[in-house]
């Protein structure tokens, strides 16, 4: 089983979080908007553990 959880640095969460904030929920660290770079980009989502590309999320095998 795999769970998903926030990266333990705040203070980069924190600055995550508003750059989604400010980019209508896109990936701040993609160059386009797509459906793709949504937050939880398509990328992420299609893996089975490790941290997403902007370092908020991380999947953990349980």
């Amino acid at each position: 089983m795999t769970k998903i959880i926030l990266n333990s640095d705040k203070e980069l969460v924190k600055e995550i979080q508003q750059g989604l904030k400010d980019n209508d929920g896109y990936c701040p660290c993609a160059l386009a908007k797509s459906p793709d770079t949504k937050c939880m980009c398509k990328a992420f989502r299609g893996t089975d553990e490790g941290m997403c590309h902007c370092g908020l999320y991380i999947k953990v095998k349980e």
